[in-house]
């Protein structure tokens, strides 16, 4: 995905009276919980927990440890990074309050129920102490086995086994006698049945079993009927299966309500999915980003799919690499190879010369001319009459010639390359001190580098060359 094409996704976090701005580097969905990572102005990470959209809490970690909750939902959950454009729809809000953190626990049993606010404790090991965690649980189990509520107690056990596996106060309760219907129950695994009293365990247990295909189709019919925006993020997770025309159809209705179309062809894209072929309104969509100017995102778009098009495209084509910015072209430079190749029977036209200069200028700012020189030979290779990249070969073999370094720094200044221009020009003052000419050039080259003082010194000086007679 292409980063130019998604704006960052910027957050305020108030904790206690200190509010800091940062901006949203990833997420990671792990069921019904996700988990966001912040970099700070600081560059200090933050890490916001979620539980169905609500705000848990959160706070800053010198590091993830291994282990914890978080770390599991990077590792094994579904992980968006910034440059996707779904990104912005897993932020509920760009403004949020961290929770005081000891009335966390009595505020979440406020608006969750006591199975629910044991598996939220599961996921805030990286805040708390285990032990403390542990405790809390145990607590809210042996509240509900007092109160009579057997399976309830054991949906919590459940939840206290799969977070410690290896506490042994844990496993014995799990292996008790009055809970052995409740195990048999489970391990039936008859999902329907399961889900009318448990519908946590349902989707925590196919959520980490989502690999095989009983669990996922169990689970995609969870998402679909109570949260689209997960169900979206597991079908994109799957990129590699086989898709038909009414899966791509229904999710793109889904994805709509989250995201632009535009954005959901970059995502298509992503997928290797081609959006002018499964999107019936594609090239109106195409068009309409070309004629709001969004030409690099029109650009993105069709990356991957310029060698399926037919031509009836080729306005298209054109219109977008006549005004896509040179830089935004050097950076997708191999990706634009099929662009050209597609347009390559035309004629160089002005527009196209322009634009071959604007790159050779932008990569001679970052790049040495060797360099230069071999990531344009595609651009030559479909252009070979372009006057651009004829001078670019001039150049190579002028680099070697110490005797023709005027002729190459006249090429360096064309191509607004000053310094380097001075540095050829240098290298004939001293070969020729007496020549006002190099002199002449190097005050040019301070002039055109907004120099004033260095150009008018160097102008004294090639008037004064100009003025005495040569001595030989």
């Amino acid at each position: 995905m292409d980063n130019e094409m998604i704006k960052s996704t910027e957050i305020s976090i108030r904790d206690k009276k200190i509010v800091e701005k940062g901006k949203v580097r990833r997420a990671a969905i792990f069921s019904r919980t996700k988990v966001i990572e912040v970099i700070t102005a600081d560059d200090e990470n933050v890490y916001l927990i979620y539980y169905k959209n609500s705000l848990i809490y959160g706070a800053k970690l010198d590091k993830i440890e291994e282990g914890t909750f978080i770390n599991k939902a990077f590792h094994e959950g579904i992980v968006i990074e910034t440059s996707h454009p779904i990104l912005t729809a897993l932020i509920p809000h760009v403004s949020v309050s961290i929770p005081i953190k000891n009335k966390l626990f009595s505020q979440l049993q406020q608006h969750f129920s006591l199975q629910e606010v044991t598996y939220i404790a599961t996921t805030l090991d990286s805040f708390f102490e285990k032990d403390q965690l542990i405790g809390m649980i145990d607590k809210i189990f042996f509240h509900l086995r007092r109160s009579g509520k057997f399976m309830k107690s054991f949906q919590v056990l459940q939840l206290l086994s799969d977070f410690v596996p290896s506490l042994k106060s844990a496993k014995e309760r799990m292996a008790s006698h009055e809970f052995t219907s409740y195990q048999n129950f489970y391990q039936s695994l008859d999902y329907p049945s399961i889900s009318q009293k448990d519908p946590l365990f349902v989707e925590l247990h196919c959520f980490k079993n989502r690999s095989h295909s009983n669990e996922r189709m169990v689970l995609e019919n969870v998402l679909r009927k109570q949260d689209g925006l997960t169900a979206l993020l597991l079908w994109l997770e799957n990129a590699n299966r086989l898709q038909n025309p009414q899966t791509i159809e229904q999710y793109t209705d889904i994805a709509l309500g989250f995201i632009t179309i535009e954005e959901w062809m970059l995502v298509l894209g992503q997928l290797r999915i081609n959006p002018f072929r499964v999107l019936p309104d594609s090239k109106v969509i195409l068009w309409t980003m070309i004629n709001k100017g969004n030409y690099e995102q029109a650009a993105s778009c069709l990356f991957k799919f310029v060698h399926d098009l037919p031509s009836s495209y080729d306005d298209a084509l054109e219109i977008i690499w006549e005004n896509c910015d040179a830089k935004f072209v050097l950076s997708h430079l191999d990706e634009f190879a099929p662009f050209l190749q597609h347009l390559s029977h035309t004629e160089n036209t002005k527009q196209l010369e322009d634009k071959i200069f604007q790159i050779a200028v932008n990569m001679l700012n970052e790049h040495d001319l060797p360099s230069v020189h071999n990531k344009l030979l595609a651009i030559e290779k479909l252009y070979p009459q372009s006057g651009v990249m004829r001078k670019i070969n001039e150049m190579i073999t002028l680099v070697e010639d110490p005797d023709r370094m005027m002729e190459l720094g006249d090429y360096y200044a064309e191509f607004k390359q000053f310094d380097k221009a001075i540095d050829c020009f240098f290298w004939e003052m001293e070969l020729q001190p007496q020549n006002p000419s190099p002199v002449q050039k190097i005050s040019k080259m301070y002039q055109y580098k907004g120099l004033s003082k260095e150009a008018a010194d160097y102008q004294k000086i090639y008037q004064q060359l100009n003025n005495n007679p040569k001595t030989g």
